[in-house]
């Protein structure tokens, strides 16, 4: 078992791209519940707040020399539950900054980092911008945030990097309660390895991360409805690793990719269940120094899942179920995924249960395949 714990902050400025004031608030000092009298809104926060994250996280590290594919590779993810306290997102208005600290014993991943310089508010255009591999969602209502840093001379003994990306769908665009949000970084140092003939050569090594993520104002139990339905439509995005190829070649590359489209909860409160419909645009992957850019999901194909479960707010805090099915479409040829694990963990945001949100994973169950997808997803009635 491994430990990952990673640390965020941003700054509450107005976004570069002219989107308005960047704003997230909370409704309790702990816990993200709704305070009966705080005068404080999610969309236009007043005080500090933090949140319990529902989601998920990915770590992938391996290493490449020129003319090499990607060797010593280790992947491992991990989806958290509404009631794990090992996600939370803190904000305080008054300075502007984001603090999310993330636990997961399953990544073996330690990092925590804050963006609080202005100039780590980014956005897609000029000089800077966003690292590669980022998902461009700016027409949905998401704001950036970047830091990192360099040193050594690249292609050298010594040269390292360190990127780090948030980015978070800013409270009003499509929900008032809740939102989602995702990670990513970057890492990579270059040594020099005996070649075994007098010389040197370079290694390039890799480790990167991948977060998605929901936080908000939970409604308390009290405020679910236990009679009637309620369908709730929302946005989702998700980041995969897709290599359906190493049992072909072990040295085939696998990218992250994120995928990012909209969903659908329908919930029946009578009987305590729920549906939940994702539909999502599969993105460019992230590639390497030196592995061929081979993908074998690419860009522009369209991914499905279906899953369903029960409501559980004593238990779980909210809903907890499985994703049934899930496939791709490609130019019209559909490619199902046969599922091993899946898992769906939400919960009711806002004073009378009108949004829902919540993380899902899917891990590929044929042989010899790297096939891992964690997501989150938000919807309002």
């Amino acid at each position: 078992m491994r430990k990952i714990l990673i640390l965020l902050g941003t700054t509450s400025l107005a976004a570069c791209s002219g989107g308005g004031p960047t704003t997230v608030g909370g409704s309790a000092v702990t816990g993200g519940v709704i305070g009966a009298t705080s005068t404080h809104t999610f969309v236009n926060p007043t005080e500090p707040k933090t949140y319990q994250a529902t989601g998920g996280v990915q770590h992938y590290a391996f290493a490449t020399t020129p003319g090499s594919q990607q060797y010593s590779q280790l992947y491992s993810g991990d989806a958290n539950t509404v009631r794990d306290t090992g996600y939370q997102i803190t904000y305080n208005p008054r300075d502007g900054i984001f603090d999310l600290a993330v636990v997961s014993k399953k990544t073996g991943t330690d990092l925590d980092t804050r963006f609080q310089d202005p100039v780590h508010r980014t956005a897609f255009g000029g000089a800077l911008q966003p690292q590669p591999g980022t998902p461009n969602l700016e027409s949905k209502g998401v704001l950036y945030f970047e830091n990192g840093s360099r040193s050594g001379i690249f292609n050298q003994d010594g040269y390292s990097e360190n990127f780090q990306t948030f980015f978070y769908q800013k409270p009003g665009t499509t929900t008032k309660y809740v939102t989602y949000a995702g990670y990513m970084r970057n890492k990579l140092n270059q040594v020099a390895k005996d070649d075994g003939l007098g010389g040197t050569f370079i290694e390039t090594q890799y480790e990167r991360k991948r977060a998605a993520f929901v936080y908000g104002e939970k409604s308390s139990n009290g405020a679910v409805p236990t009679t009637g339905t309620g369908t709730f439509n929302g946005q989702m995005i998700a980041s995969m690793i897709y290599n359906p190829m190493t049992d072909i070649d072990p040295f085939t590359p696998s990218y992250f990719q994120w995928m990012d489209g909209t969903s659908t909860t329908v919930v029946d409160f009578a009987t305590n269940k729920f549906t939940l419909n994702l539909s999502a645009t599969v993105g460019p992957a992230g590639f390497d120094l030196h592995s061929s850019q081979f993908v074998s999901m690419p860009a522009g194909a369209i991914f499905t899942a279906n899953g369903s479960g029960q409501l559980d707010l004593i238990k779980s805090g909210g809903f907890l179920g499985q994703i049934t099915s899930a496939y791709f479409t490609n130019g019209g040829v559909r490619d199902d995924l046969v599922i091993a694990g899946s898992s769906i963990d939400g919960a009711f945001y806002g004073p009378t249960a009108q949004e829902v949100g919540g993380g899902f994973r899917i891990v590929g169950g044929t042989p010899d395949e790297r096939i891992d997808i964690l997501g989150a997803f938000t919807g309002a009635r």
